[in-house]
């Protein structure tokens, strides 16, 4: 029998519940802990068994996470992500009374890595609001290549926001040289336990240069100074990504999903 959604639980219970799984649930932590967004759970006893963040983006996490599919529904959803069993709990029952996703993105692997690689130094640093103009042409085309939208077209203004946030909480990285950037990467979640990245990218007039994998060196020395652990996901069909994300010895933990709408 389904379970009622909790609605809004206690903090000290939901930092419990992504101890036990700090990789998996390193954004839903990291929301919690800033105080962004609403939460639904689900109670197993004197603990959560199932927790989901209620955003733009939909996150559930856990055991009896089709209690969250109402609640789901009711919004405008553009994307359902997280671990994959999860995701298919809500989504098996929500999907009769959602809109067709535009696209199910199946099997996406889950990389960690907590020994700081090899590799010859780079440029990287972190970003500033004086690479802001530089910077969010990147974002944005980081964004539609991997969500498929264009930001500037759909919400420029806060895609404009967003990147300034980022850039001011410490969360963008860049190399650039000659006003082109070999390499750039922000981080989605941050945690005492994890970093999570994402829209690690690469102008593609310098693709295929090691300006990736220098890149990525370089950030995940200086982030596991201050952090065990580096996190990410990637899709399944993005074979370079993941050549470079082994290459530079990151080991793969899970697998997300990502219903998108």
């Amino acid at each position: 029998m389904m379970r009622p959604m909790l609605n809004d639980p206690a903090l000290e219970k939901v930092l419990g519940f992504c101890a036990e799984d700090p990789i998996e649930r390193v954004f839903l932590e990291d929301v919690a802990r800033r105080g962004f967004g609403r939460f639904g759970a689900v109670e197993d006893g004197t603990t959560l068994s199932a927790l989901c963040y209620f955003g733009a983006n939909v996150v559930p996490s856990g055991q009896g996470c089709e209690a969250f599919a109402g609640e789901t529904a009711m919004r405008r959803t553009r994307m359902i992500i997280g671990d994959e069993r999860a995701v298919g709990e809500l989504w098996d029952e929500a999907k009769s009374v959602m809109p067709e996703p535009r696209e199910d993105r199946r099997g996406q692997p889950v990389y960690v890595l907590d020994e700081p690689p090899d590799g010859e130094p780079s440029g990287v640093r972190s970003a500033t609001l004086h690479d802001l103009e530089l910077l969010l042409p990147a974002c944005a085309a980081t964004h539609e290549e991997e969500l498929g939208v264009d930001p500037m077209q759909r919400d420029p203004e806060g895609f404009r926001r967003r990147t300034v946030s980022q850039i001011q909480e410490g969360r963008s990285w860049l190399w650039a040289e000659d006003r082109k950037i070999l390499f750039k990467a922000e981080a989605s979640a941050w945690t005492p336990s994890a970093v999570q990245l994402q829209q690690v990218w690469v102008d593609p007039a310098v693709r295929r240069r090691g300006y990736g994998r220098r890149g990525l060196v370089e950030l995940c020395r200086l982030l596991l100074e201050r952090t065990p652990t580096v996190c990410l996901f990637v899709r399944p069909e993005n074979e370079p990504a993941i050549r470079l994300y082994e290459g530079v010895g990151m080991r793969r933990v899970g697998t997300y999903r990502s219903v998108l709408f």
